[in-house]
């Protein structure tokens, strides 16, 4: 793929891989830009369904302009009608690097997560929910400024099944209870998500664990987590109510 001409991006690196297609650093020949170009899983490309929705979700996406919000430029099909999102290329690491290398300070943890909030915000105000907010989903540019990524995308995954056969550890551990139900998924799904991600950011473990995925969706939709407090004497007893709250078994 590396040297491929996709339309107008030629292919420079690849940057990685995920549950939602492979990630490529590719240069934008018009504008003369680096971009990222993320090549959607063949089950997509071959569902009609599926190719639709990504395009309502592609438009609906491009059009939430917020700092913390990952910037959507283009999306299309290559060769074999495979589907692909151009996206900015930021310099800097994923919340889930970060999170492998150190467990953060308070101050850090806070200023991250009112960031995701408040891009978030931004898209539910505009009616779009996530509905996959994990570390891998945030990226951490150079600058600091706390990017998420892939809006639009998680929701492909009801009409293709890619959740269930491509479903990791780490992807069900930030589902909220309501999601593994298979029922709807509002805002509340993303609160969830952001909950989770703060506990984790601030104790380097997850508040439902497990060895396998069904005993991980069984302690979220079941048990109660250690608070962080209990992980962490240092940390202000405010915070284990405002946790409480975010991952609450009812929406």
């Amino acid at each position: 793929m590396i040297g491929r001409t996709i339309g107008h991006y030629r292919i420079v690196d690849r940057l990685g891989e995920g549950g939602m297609g492979v990630v490529y650093r590719a240069e934008d020949t018009k504008l003369g830009r680096s971009v990222a170009l993320k090549f959607l899983p063949p089950e997509v490309s071959r569902d009609a369904e599926a190719k639709s929705r990504f395009e309502r979700e592609a438009r609906a996406a491009s059009l939430l302009d917020h700092p913390n919000i990952c910037t959507i430029y283009d999306f299309g099909e290559a060769g074999g009608g495979q589907l692909y999102i151009a996206m900015a290329c930021y310099d800097g690491e994923s919340l889930a690097s970060r999170i492998a290398r150190e467990v953060l300070s308070l101050d850090e943890a806070i200023r991250i997560v009112e960031q995701i909030a408040r891009g978030l915000g931004k898209a539910h105000s505009a009616g779009i929910v996530h509905r996959d907010i994990k570390p891998a989903n945030v990226m951490l540019t150079s600058d600091g400024v706390a990017k998420i990524l892939d809006f639009g995308l998680a929701k492909l995954t009801g009409a293709t099944g890619i959740t269930r056969s491509h479903a990791s550890l780490g992807t069900i551990a930030y589902m909220s209870p309501e999601q593994i139900r298979g029922e709807e998924v509002g805002p509340q799904a993303d609160i969830w998500g952001l909950g989770v991600v703060l506990f984790e950011l601030l104790t380097g473990k997850r508040p439902f664990r497990g060895e396998y995925t069904e005993a991980i969706s069984y302690a979220i939709l079941n048990e109660q987590p250690s608070t962080v407090t209990d992980l962490r004497p240092d940390l202000p007893p405010e915070l284990d109510p405002i946790i409480k709250r975010m991952v609450r078994k009812d929406p």
